[in-house]
């Protein structure tokens, strides 16, 4: 859960539920309980949950419990719409469902299943995790727009395996998002030595490069004005590489292409260079790069 833009009340919830609930889930099974006093059925299933978590200790489970009234921005972070609301959490990350297992029985029926996948250690020291899966989805999530949220999924990635060079890179392009470029230079400045040449916080670092010069809407339109004249190569490769920090990427393409159709060689290969940034900060395996890399293979060698 990141921490980056919140306000004090906010960052106390935060360091709460890191102690009570993302810490023990490093090596147990922590039940998350989501209730409130006013709720009746949470106070029904408590004594069940209560008596399970503890029959179930020997095998690494713990239970916690949030109040929705008292942290109601932990809530909103798990988008709990609903009480009870119970989940599975290990290393961080909710593994289960179990707000439908009302019952002793139920409860434990889930549990064996989910513990029999997780390399649950009750008092041990805390499994090496493979995070390809969770890295998978921070970009999942990136792609979507849902920067915020990237952003929190990389930064507990980023916690778990601190040399990770693509969970890095991946908080580092999410904060660029969200045009928390102060935040994004101190995730870069922090880099561990062995982080400094890594391909993917290279990514991350031509992105936030090229977000830097992102213009107000009558500096692009200026910019954009002084494009059209077909001529003015150097007023075009600006407008591209404004069009593409304000996000509009199909945009400065389009410009891009055009001048390379025209003169490639123009600047010694200037526009074709500032496509293949913009192809690297956003990604080889976006959709939109495989689009437009299509077109490019089309104009130099179609």
């Amino acid at each position: 859960m990141a921490s980056l833009g919140l306000n004090i009340d906010e960052q106390n919830a935060v360091d709460r539920f890191r102690t009570t609930v993302i810490e023990p889930s490093m090596t147990a099974l922590v039940v998350l309980d989501f209730w409130a006093e006013w709720c009746g059925p949470c106070k029904a299933l408590s004594p069940t949950l209560e008596k399970v978590a503890a029959d179930y200790a020997d095998k690494g489970v713990v239970l916690a419990k949030v109040n929705v009234d008292e942290e109601p921005f932990i809530a909103q972070q798990f988008q709990v719409k609903s009480i009870p609301t119970v989940y599975a959490i290990f290393q961080g990350q909710p593994v289960a469902d179990l707000t439908q297992a009302r019952s002793e029985s139920e409860l434990k029926a889930q549990l064996d299943q989910v513990l029999a996948k997780l390399p649950v250690q009750p008092g041990g020291a805390a499994p090496t995790e493979d995070i390809t899966p969770l890295l998978a989805m921070g970009e999942e999530v990136l792609v979507a727009g849902e920067a915020d949220r990237a952003a929190s999924i990389f930064s507990q990635i980023a916690e778990i395996d601190p040399a990770s060079g693509a969970a890095i890179g991946g908080l580092v392009r999410s904060l660029t998002a969200l045009g928390e470029f102060e935040s994004a230079d101190a995730v870069l400045a922090a880099l561990v030595p062995e982080l400094v040449n890594d391909a993917e916080v290279a990514r991350a670092r031509t992105a936030l490069e090229l977000a830097r010069n992102k213009p107000d809407e009558g500096e692009l339109a200026a910019l954009k004005a002084a494009a059209t004249a077909p001529e003015n190569f150097a007023a075009r490769l600006a407008y591209a590489e404004a069009a593409f920090a304000a996000g509009t990427r199909d945009a400065a393409s389009d410009t891009l292409l055009a001048m390379i159709g025209e003169d490639r060689e123009w600047n010694d290969g200037a526009a074709r260079a500032k496509l293949l940034q913009m192809f690297e900060a956003t990604g080889l395996e976006d959709p939109w790069v495989a689009a437009q890399r299509r077109r490019l293979s089309l104009l130099l060698f179609g």
